[in-house]
């Protein structure tokens, strides 16, 4: 069987490692993806934007890559569209035009629900199954649309689970984002939070695909810190974190590591993004928990509200017991991790 994959973020491809693990040897895989999953037609480093006016500059790229993908798709038995709506709903249309009768797999949808609710008749009429990580998310689409929770890929990939927190906080962690520009916004914050509280036992969590160059320049000089490249075992070892907004904050929460949620974004792009998102957290594990148990699991702190004072004074007043409790209820209301299940999807004719 052949699979037409479009995964253009980082995130989506650590979830797309997860499923080709529960795939038969005989699945191979076209189009884009993590060059260590075979062999995709574009570097994935090429396709990474930052903010609005980025985007609208390398608008050309992608129309050009989506008709790449069009022509490919012919070769293909089944298409696997992963997370990126901004690029997958509209490759969905044009695969759906060119090729009717070929089945579309849509897996980490797109966040209609909190922003482009008008999008949702759209997703459940041109994708043939919906593969969604979040349980209430399937609440929101018609009775018409193919959707099926199957489980969070994040409870495929986290090994190890705190039952318990130390008594006294001793290692802290920080992951202030993978682009460039998060890093830059929030750094310095990050160390003057570090000397206010005089933190000696500090790791700074950064991504492998940025150079030497490229670390010191965003990242300034960590000599007096502890560096790693993986987020789980960090997560896991460490007594409290500082992370930016993402991926990682839900790790945290599953992982069951306390930690203050810190996002500062480009001023024009907040204002667009706060007008259109109508939502009470930007937190995954906050969205998910208040959506089921009407609580806010940790603090969170946007744009102006991400200062020293801020972040201090939520460290020294944090409820650490309170968040592990949390933990262990967001992770049985999640159930099961879902690449098995979506690889069912996938294979079943």
């Amino acid at each position: 069987m052949k699979i037409l994959v479009s995964a253009l973020e980082h995130s989506a491809n650590l979830h797309l490692k997860s499923l080709k693990k529960e795939l038969d040897a005989d699945v191979e895989m076209l189009g884009i993806f993590d060059k260590n999953l075979g062999s995709p037609i574009v570097d994935l480093q090429s396709l990474a934007i930052m903010g609005i006016v980025d985007a609208l500059k390398k608008l050309r790229f992608f129309f050009k890559l989506a008709d790449e993908m069009v022509e490919l798709a012919e070769k293909a038995d089944k298409v696997l569209l992963i997370d990126s709506s901004g690029f997958n709903l509209p490759l969905a249309k044009k695969l759906k035009k060119r090729y009717p009768d070929k089945e579309i797999i849509y897996y980490i949808l797109p966040q209609a629900w909190a922003w482009k609710k008008k999008r949702i008749p759209v997703l459940a009429k041109t994708i043939d199954k919906l593969a969604s990580i979040l349980p209430f998310e399937p609440e929101y689409y018609p009775k018409y649309a193919n959707i099926e929770y199957v489980g969070h890929p994040l409870l495929d990939q986290i090994e190890n689970f705190k039952t318990s927190l130390n008594e006294e906080i001793q290692e802290v962690l920080f992951m202030p984002g993978s682009r460039k520009s998060e890093i830059r916004r929030l750094m310095g914050t990050f160390l003057e939070v570090i000397e206010r509280l005089n933190l000696q036992n500090v790791t700074f969590v950064i991504p492998k695909h940025f150079s030497d160059a490229e670390v010191k320049e965003l990242y300034g000089d960590l000599s007096a810190f502890k560096i790693s490249h993986d987020a789980h075992k960090s997560l896991y070892k460490a007594d409290f974190a500082f992370i930016c907004s993402g991926t990682a904050t839900l790790e945290a929460a599953l992982i069951g590591i306390p930690f203050i949620l810190a996002f500062k974004a480009n001023a024009f792009d907040y204002f667009i993004g706060s007008r259109l998102v109508k939502l009470d957290y930007i937190g995954l594990a906050n969205i998910m928990l208040s959506k089921y148990k009407k609580t806010q699991m940790h603090p969170e702190f946007l744009q102006d509200e991400v200062t020293t004072e801020n972040l201090v004074e939520a460290f020294n007043t944090y409820k650490r017991e309170r968040f592990l409790q949390n933990s262990q209820i967001l992770r049985e209301y999640l159930q099961h991790g879902s690449s098995q299940r979506v690889a069912q999807i996938i294979q079943n004719n």
